[in-house]
């Protein structure tokens, strides 16, 4: 069985004086990269350009340094923030050998001062004692990303792309209506499938046609809303076939028994087991934190109060189990968690928006417990298999 990912400490015992120590602030131009050579009293910095076969060979001339000095290195240890570049230069050191690691950038303390210092040689010397106290194995100092493979990340792929052709979509509908709207002209909707030869007949409140220039705008933005209608039917044809393909294969068989649940449609489904519950999570804590739907408390002294969601996590995932948990309330109104809902809204006012979080967080908890352990949530209706 696989071990849930515990990224809070280093899980090997860190041997100083036969590790070397890298960690890379990285840029769209350069890369800066700051080691810890054994038996090196100097702090090596070496700025180059975005390459990462000399990023090898500088950690190769490092540990020859290191060995000329007398230390004999087993272990090169190499980290920088999550960003841009996403994950390939971890898995490509991997692949030769480096032990590579991702730091979530919000997990590392930084001075609170309002004017700090900031530059490159800055940041990689905070990158350096988070991670040198990362590898000690103590708690807290800094928090690594797990590093995914290819195929996961190419899986993510087409409900991602279908997110931004939705908005796409959505903005051109607006700007056609808009359009509309500035010309005195209401009620018409633009995803009939007619809509583009009812243009012509369209009038204006002073009897006119559309001008000229504002009909050819028109006239485009229908055609690039019926491309972005025709690739979001791809997506979405492509994944079905994808399921029907390899039913029983690890991400697909979750998507077809989230699907099961009245209310979760095929879409939902996919995004939340590509984003969240396909991943291989401690407990039900690290679930809810991944998705930041987690409080962000204010204690000092007497005061006491709760600043609202964290919004550290996949805000993916935490939009769409919001609207979830909308829904669900409407499709099982006898589940136990529809039924906890009812009970502590029912009399207080003003508390729907707050428990409805709360509703979002336990119900994503259920359906981690559905697709992992097979556990039904109580009351919960499935349609048939």
């Amino acid at each position: 069985m696989q071990t849930p990912n515990d990224l809070n400490q280093s899980p090997i015992v860190l041997k100083q004086d036969s590790t070397l120590i890298a960690v890379i602030e990285m840029s769209l131009s350069s890369w800066l990269v700051a080691g810890m050579v054994p038996s090196v009293e100097r702090q090596p910095l070496k700025k180059l350009a975005i390459d990462e076969n000399a990023l090898l060979k500088l950690l190769h001339r490092w540990r020859e340094e290191a060995e000329k000095a007398g230390r004999k290195i087993e272990r090169i240890a190499v980290a920088f923030e999550a960003g841009r570049d996403g994950f390939w230069l971890a898995r490509w050191l991997r692949a030769r050998g480096i032990e590579a690691h991702v730091i979530h950038a919000s997990s590392v303390a930084v001075s609170r001062e309002h004017r700090r210092a900031k530059t490159d040689r800055l940041d990689t010397e905070l990158l350096k004692r988070a991670f040198l106290g990362w590898l000690r194995g103590e708690r807290d100092h800094c928090k690594m990303v797990a590093i995914p493979t290819i195929e996961d990340e190419d899986a993510k792929r087409p409900n991602r792309e279908r997110e931004g052709l939705v908005g796409e979509q959505t903005r051109i509908i607006n700007r056609m209506k808009a359009a509309l709207s500035r010309l005195g002209i209401r009620g018409f909707n633009p995803k009939m499938k007619k809509a583009a030869q009812r243009l012509e007949d369209l009038r204006t409140p002073e009897d006119e046609p559309i001008p000229p220039n504002t009909l050819a705008e028109l006239r485009r933005d229908m055609e690039r809303r019926r491309l972005i209608s025709e690739q979001i039917r791809q997506i979405e044809n492509a994944r079905l076939e994808r399921i029907e393909h390899a039913p029983r294969h690890g991400p697909h068989a979750m998507v077809r028994v989230l699907a099961r649940v009245i209310g979760v449609g095929i879409e939902t489904a996919d995004m939340l087991v590509q984003e969240v519950l396909s991943r291989n999570m401690r407990d039900r804590r690290a679930v809810a934190r991944y998705a930041g739907l987690t409080g962000s408390p204010d204690e000092s002294g007497t005061r006491r109060r709760e600043k609202g969601l964290a919004r550290s996590g996949n805000a993916r995932v935490r939009r769409g189990m919001i609207q979830l948990a909308w829904r669900f309330l409407m499709f099982q109104k006898d589940s136990a968690l529809a039924r906890w809902f009812r009970a502590r809204t029912e009399n207080a006012r003003g508390a729907r928006k707050t428990m409805i979080v709360a509703l979002a967080r336990k119900l994503l908890i259920a359906l981690w417990r559905l697709v992992r352990e097979g556990v039904v949530p109580d009351g919960v209706v499935l349609r048939p298999v």
